[in-house]
Order: C-alpha cells, then sequence, then structure tokens
C-alpha cells in the first residue's frame, strides 16, 4: 500500500438539494423538460386549460417533446392554435447548450454541456457493435472524494434539475440525429443508436434521488424516449438508504462502485465507506435483486496496481459477494493528470479476472473507451472547474430562488 493509500480521507458530507418552485427559463417562462406528467398537469392547469381536457393536453404535448424531439409549440400541429399561444406564452421546452463536443478515435463522443448558472457537466456517448451507451451526469461536480476518480477531486456545486439529466439524453438524441418523425412508422426502422443509458458520469445519483427518478421515469415512458428498464443501470458508490429506494421507485439495473475486498483499503479509495462499510453495503444488495425483479448487479472494480489487483483480492471477492447473482466488471485504470495509482499490468488483471471467471461469475475486462479525449471510466471533470461556492450565490447563479 503507498503512503497516498494510508493518509486519511474525508468522510462523504451530506447533500442538501436547494429547492426550486418551478424549472424557470427565460422571462419567467416554465421550462417543462424535466417535469413529470403530474407536474406538467399542474402547470396546465394553473393557466386555465379544462379539466376535462387536461389530459389529452399533457399525453399530446409529452409526446411531441420526448417522442419527437420537437423544441417549439408551433410545431405540435394536433394543437389548436389558441392552445399553442397559449403554451409559448407560458412555458419553454429547454434542453442543455453543448458548448463543445469531442469525438474520439474509436467514435466515443464527449460532450461538455452548459446549464443554469452558467456551470458545465460533461457527457459521454460509447457506441458499439450492438447498442449506444450514453453515460449521464447527476451533479455538477461530485459529492464523493474517491482517490483515483478525476471528478472526484472537483468540487460539488449543485444537484441537476430532472430537466438537465433528461436533457442530456435528449442533446444526445439531437446530436445522433435520432428523433423519429411524426406519423412515420417506426416497425422497419434500424436499432437505436441510442440504446443505453448509465448514470455513471458527473456526481453520485442517490444523493439526487428525486431529480434522478424523475428523470428515468421519463426516460422509461412509453411514450416518450420508451427505454426499457433493463436499459438503464444506476451506479452507486453505495448510499446504503436509497437503493431500496432505487429498486421499489426505479427499477432500474444497479452498478456499485467496489472497488476494493477489505474496509481499510475501500476507506481510502471510496470515503463512503466509512459511512457504510462492505458488510453493511453487501447485505443491502442481497436484497435488490429480488426487490426490483432486476436479473443482477454488477460489481465495478477498477485495476489499481499493487493496490486492490492481488490474487488474494481476487479470491476475497467472490467470497464477499457469494450468493448475489451478480457481473464483475473490471476496468483497467485510466489515467489522468496527477493521479496517485498505476493501471495494473495486463497479466495481472487476467490473473484476478481467471479467479472471478472459475468462481462462476462473468467478469468482462472493460476496453477503455474515449482515453484520448478524456472521456474514460473516471476522467470526466469539466473544464471550467467551479470554486465551492456559498449557497446564496449558487442559488442566484443557478436560478434557484422563489
Amino acid at each position: 500500500m503507498t503512503d497516498d493509500m494510508k493518509s486519511p480521507a474525508p468522510v462523504t458530507p451530506d447533500v442538501v438539494t436547494i429547492p426550486r418552485k418551478r424549472p424557470e427559463g427565460p422571462d419567467g417562462k416554465v421550462n417543462i423538460v424535466g417535469l413529470t406528467r403530474d407536474a406538467l398537469k399542474a402547470e396546465f392547469a394553473r393557466i386555465g386549460t379544462p379539466e376535462k381536457q387536461l389530459k389529452m393536453r399533457v399525453n399530446q404535448v409529452w409526446q411531441w417533446v420526448y417522442q419527437w424531439g420537437k423544441r417549439d409549440f408551433a410545431e405540435m400541429t394536433n394543437l389548436s392554435k389558441a392552445f399553442r399561444a397559449e403554451l409559448d406564452a407560458a412555458f419553454v421546452i429547454e434542453v442543455p447548450e453543448v458548448v463543445t463536443k469531442q469525438v474520439s478515435d474509436d467514435g466515443t463522443r464527449k460532450y461538455l454541456v452548459k446549464i443554469a448558472g452558467g456551470h458545465e457537466v460533461e457527457v459521454v456517448y460509447i457506441p458499439e457493435t450492438n447498442r449506444g451507451t450514453l453515460c449521464i451526469s447527476s451533479q455538477v461536480g461530485c459529492t464523493l472524494t474517491c482517490t483515483f476518480c478525476h471528478t472526484g477531486t472537483q468540487k460539488l456545486v449543485r444537484n441537476l434539475t430532472a430537466g438537465e439529466i433528461i436533457g442530456q439524453v435528449m442533446v444526445a438524441r439531437d446530436d445522433l440525429d435520432e428523433w423519429p418523425e411524426p406519423g412515420v412508422s417506426t416497425a422497419d426502422a434500424p436499432p437505436r443508436l441510442l440504446s443505453n443509458i448509465v448514470l455513471m458520469g458527473m456526481g453520485e445519483p442517490l444523493y439526487n434521488f428525486d431529480n434522478v427518478r424523475d428523470a428515468m421515469k421519463i426516460a422509461m415512458d412509453g411514450e416518450g424516449i420508451s427505454l426499457s428498464r433493463r436499459r438503464i443501470t444506476l451506479s452507486t458508490s453505495g448510499v446504503v438508504p436509497e437503493i431500496a429506494k432505487t429498486a421499489e421507485e426505479i427499477g432500474c439495473l444497479l452498478a456499485v462502485s467496489f472497488h476494493a475486498t477489505t474496509d481499510e483499503v475501500r476507506d481510502v479509495l471510496v470515503p463512503i465507506n466509512k459511512r457504510w462499510n462492505i458488510e453493511t453495503l453487501l447485505a443491502t444488495l442481497r436484497e435488490y435483486p429480488k426487490l426490483s425483479n432486476s436479473e443482477r448487479i454488477t460489481f465495478e472494480y477498477v485495476m489499481l496496481k499493487g493496490v486492490n489487483d492481488s490474487v488474494e483480492d481476487a479470491r476475497r471477492l467472490v467470497k464477499l459477494i457469494k450468493g448475489i447473482p451478480a457481473k464483475i466488471n473490471l476496468i483497467p485504470f485510466n489515467e489522468w493528470p496527477g493521479s496517485a495509482y498505476e493501471r495494473s499490468d495486463r497479466e495481472q488483471i487476467e490473473k484476478f479476472a481467471e479467479v472471478v471467471y472459475k468462481a462462476g461469475y462473468s467478469s468482462p475486462i472493460r476496453r477503455p473507451r474515449g482515453e484520448d479525449i478524456m472521456a474514460a471510466c473516471g476522467q470526466l471533470k469539466s473544464a471550467t472547474e467551479r470554486a465551492r461556492k456559498s449557497r446564496r450565490q449558487i442559488e442566484a447563479e443557478a436560478g434557484l430562488n422563489g
């Protein structure tokens, strides 16, 4: 263990979400992106839509926004001109602004997007032969201080709203030109370019539970983006109290940033372990597949040379997770400037994988993607990192007052 590993790590702080009454856009108009169906219904009632028409109007606008990707009420041709004018006077349809887009040699795309207050987050699209995965962020910066993760060196600014989370999906579909045309049959359409979502970008999703839940319900809605819950994976470092809620209220697949087989090592690599240790975390994870009807849990394990990559670690790992339906995702460490760690040698990773495989677990070694544009796992960090600000400053910049 290196000297860096022996140094104390701070315990993960609690995060308080700054409340907002409505996601307001320009001129005080309400941004409807990210509103749940019930919230959208309430907004339409507020502007005087007759009670008998509310459900129908919500369904119509929902399809235009989330199924066909329209951003202009004037294009919603099955609505009366009068109602379109009412909508335009009260609401906007806004998604995060793309500041830069980088494309890796392997086809990976990294977007830097700007949200309210001028803050920036990163989003990564990873194309593969039979699917396309979008890695999205849930916070500006990160509340965690995982010592091997570049994102963890960026201080937390604030949680993203539901609109800013689902907006990342909409931005990527814009760039991929993947919105279907209204009235055109999708029966013979090619496979979706954006077929999977992973909440593995900036931030800890379970420290922003309500917004993540609302955004993912929009993503799963059958009359909109319509992704199966089995095509959405939420990655957590182990926020134990929220894991059961994730099963009950979202029901997506779960991945856990595990990365160590002893509390001594995990306390440093993933400091949240000081609050909920390995034994406590695993006890909760054993219940997740039953609660969510998920097939298995993915254990993410970044391979750090001389830290957590021994054959003994591999043996401890399979013993720890015995009885949990699981896949173990081995991640060669993606190095970044200033990191205290090195990537495990390929031979050592393969020895580790062999122990896991012989114990009956799938143990794919993840191929690093987008390393040339700093888009690989653990490398995300806003190009214009913000220093921690007072709550009053954050409220003012993010437009969260009121």
